[in-house]
């Protein structure tokens, strides 16, 4: 009998870009089949200033989805990041009364007990990140089930964001027209989509860069070990050298992105770069390495904020899978170099992985974050099927 063709949609609604894509999963394997951008409208600093701006961008490249796949789409997986996303470590703990062997019931109620922490105003949990069990103080177990023992303790990561902005989101999700099948933290899902979990398995960071912010997740094999927003992302990059160089915003964005680099050493001092003429400005020329002397700065900074946080959480020397850069802010040249220098481990872009018919075009660090999306839809919808199967075997077995 054939199997089921299953739809799954990943929608990233960022402040410089809006990206969809639509896939199907059948026999176990994910597959592309119509993907869009448009340019965003409506944020500041990385938080929704106008809902309906917003929801214009996403209906728009919601609807060209649909038309270039031929899938009526009906939910997404929608990304959530900017500054008002963080983490932080929380513990559940259950006392069993005497020496038993360890349930589900019980898991439940462990992971209810980490669950009741007390968030500020206008925080709520995005998800929760199992690390470890430990069973009558012995650490390290990742399913205590079957066990036997007289406590349970959990650590696990929360994911927290602003409950009115994650409001706004979804709403503005409805109102073009589309359900929400889940919201997902944007470092997470980039991390899913371009790091296979044996790379996680000696400890690796992914460093999403933004346009406003950039999203930091480290993982330690199958356990998340942090996940926070720095606020600078790559148009911090771009200001700087508008002050630098007294250009203006446009005109640093191009010479950036077309003839920037993070690394100043390797630049002729006599080496320059023509700014074209633009509405009332004449042209004029430029210094390559003042240019890249402002960039390798600013690069500088962001990975020692990087390492602080890295630092924090104790594993600054334990990333033995290096670091991957995504985002649009991650294509400047010879980031990577930067990277290695102040985190002294391997660094590398990371790419859009293990999504058929993936096309040259969009294989690139800007769309890794939702091909992860779109990944993360296809996962929730094979659980969702897997357990209506079997509560159907179930039904069938009592009747």
């Amino acid at each position: 009998m054939a199997s089921k063709i299953i739809k799954a949609c990943g929608l990233d609604a960022g402040s410089r870009r809006t990206r969809c894509v639509a896939c199907v999963v059948e026999n176990g394997r994910i597959e592309l089949k119509g993907y869009a951008q448009t340019d965003s409208i409506g944020w500041t600093n990385g938080t929704i200033a106008d809902p309906g701006a917003v929801t214009e961008c996403m209906h728009w490249v919601l609807r060209e989805v649909e038309h270039v796949s031929g899938l009526q789409l009906e939910e997404v997986v929608a990304g959530v990041g900017g500054p008002t996303v963080r983490g932080h470590n929380a513990r559940g703990h259950l006392h069993l009364g005497r020496p038993r062997e360890i349930t589900q019931r019980d898991v439940n109620k462990v992971v209810n007990n980490a669950l009741r922490v007390q968030l500020p105003e206008d925080r709520m949990v995005l998800q929760i990140c199992q690390q470890d069990f430990m069973v009558d103080d012995h650490p390290g177990h990742r399913d205590p089930r079957r066990m036997i023992g007289t406590e349970i303790e959990l650590n696990v990561h929360l994911v927290t964001g602003s409950i009115q902005e994650h409001a706004t989101l979804v709403t503005s999700v409805h109102q073009a027209h589309m359900a929400v099948e889940e919201t997902i933290f944007e470092g997470m899902a980039a991390c899913h989509a371009a790091v296979l979990p044996p790379d996680r398995r000696e400890g690796i960071a992914l460093v999403d860069i933004g346009a406003q912010s950039t999203d930091l997740v480290v993982y330690y094999g199958d356990a998340l070990q942090l996940a926070t927003t720095l606020r600078v992302g790559g148009d911090h990059f771009t200001r700087d050298v508008v002050h630098g160089l007294k250009i203006g915003f446009e005109d640093a964005e191009m010479v950036k992105e077309e003839y920037g680099s993070a690394i100043s050493s390797s630049t002729s001092e006599s080496s320059t770069v023509e700014v074209p003429p633009r509405d009332d400005r004449d042209g004029r020329e430029i210094s390559r390495a003042a240019l890249n002397k402002i960039l390798e700065s600013r690069a500088v900074d962001l990975f020692k904020f990087v390492y602080r946080e890295i630092a924090r959480v104790g594993m600054e020397t334990a990333l033995v899978g290096g670091i991957v850069l995504t985002g649009g802010g991650s294509k400047l040249a010879d980031l990577c170099v930067v990277a290695e220098d102040v985190m002294q481990c391997q660094a590398r872009k990371g790419l859009p992985l293990g999504i058929m018919n993936w096309p040259a075009e969009i294989y690139d660090p800007e769309w890794t974050t939702v091909a992860g999306l779109a990944m993360y839809s296809g996962r929730l919808k094979l659980q969702g099927e897997m357990e209506r199967q079997s509560v159907g075997l179930l039904g069938r077995m009592l009747k």
